[in-house]
């Protein structure tokens, strides 16, 4: 345990946000308590940064990570902005075109959608609220609940300025061989949606991750990434635990990430986040709210 100020990366869905919806009233404390404490606290996410909820900014924090490290704002300032070639873009497209595969694409500023996402994204939506109904009752107030996102179709995106995909399939292998399909140059991992069948995954440039998102906000503040502290629960958390002097996986994280991080927090909605803070030293037991 430690007062010196760390600087802290927290991904957003599993880690902050539980089924996408609910946030612990003790992970609001923690942040905040940290941040009083002269810790910095940044939002690590494989969101476009246009498609973080609105109730995870207004915790407050010193700057975010989105677009899965293609984007790196510090304060109000941009570190780092990466997008995919063009052709990169279209390449994608097409495969998933050709595969019949739903698919989004993500600018900075937003997501775009193909044809039948929509209504997949309201079902996927619905079960989920309907098999968490405990939890959500029980963490979640009424405004809590938000409705089914309007993606905007892809044929209105530019796609100059698309910096990831995410897909999803009826295939269980669709990751796998999506990776192989389009080669090296792409960086293609599992996603984190809990779907009862098939899969999904994320899919950018080689060499642009959480990690180097990570490295641009180090290397702009001069600070040292021994003092860094990462909290995930998926896939597109592998670089940011690499990264981080500190890493430490979710409850429900994947063993397999969990071994990787080396830590293991309580759940998303059993104050993981605040547990992880309590348990280094960055803010106080007596702090809770």
């Amino acid at each position: 345990m430690t007062s010196e100020p760390r600087i802290i990366f927290l991904d957003v869905d599993g880690t902050i946000l539980a089924h996408g919806e609910s946030i612990a009233p003790s992970t609001i404390a923690a942040v905040r308590a940290a941040r009083d404490r002269g810790h910095l606290v940044y939002l690590c996410t494989g969101r476009a940064a246009g498609d973080i909820n609105p109730r995870v900014l207004d915790i407050g924090f010193d700057g975010a990570i989105s677009n899965g490290g293609a984007l790196a704002v510090v304060g109000d300032e941009t570190v780092l902005a990466e997008t995919m070639p063009r052709a990169a873009v279209e390449r994608v497209m097409a495969y998933f075109d050709e595969q019949d595969t739903r698919y989004f694409i993500q600018s900075h500023g937003g997501v775009y959608a193909s044809a039948g996402v929509r209504s997949f994204i309201a079902d996927f939506i619905a079960e989920r609220r309907r098999r968490h109904a405990d939890d959500l009752s029980s963490v979640a107030l009424a405004e809590d609940v938000v409705a089914a996102p309007s993606f905007t179709p892809v044929e209105e995106a530019d796609l100059d300025h698309i910096a990831k995909a995410v897909f999803v399939s009826a295939d269980p292998d669709a990751v796998e061989k999506t990776q192989r399909e389009l080669g090296d140059d792409f960086h293609v991992i599992p996603g984190s949606m809990p779907l009862p069948s098939g899969s999904n995954g994320e899919v950018g440039m080689r060499g642009t991750n959480k990690g180097t998102g990570i490295r641009a906000v180090l290397s702009h503040l001069g600070r040292d990434a021994a003092t860094a502290v990462g909290i995930g629960d998926s896939w597109n958390d592998v670089e940011m635990f690499e990264v981080c002097g500190t890493a430490i996986a979710m409850a429900e994280a994947d063993p397999a990430l969990q071994r990787i991080a080396g830590e293991v927090t309580t759940g998303v909605l059993d104050d993981g986040i605040w547990n992880a803070f309590v348990r280094h030293g960055i803010i106080e037991p007596e702090t809770a709210a």
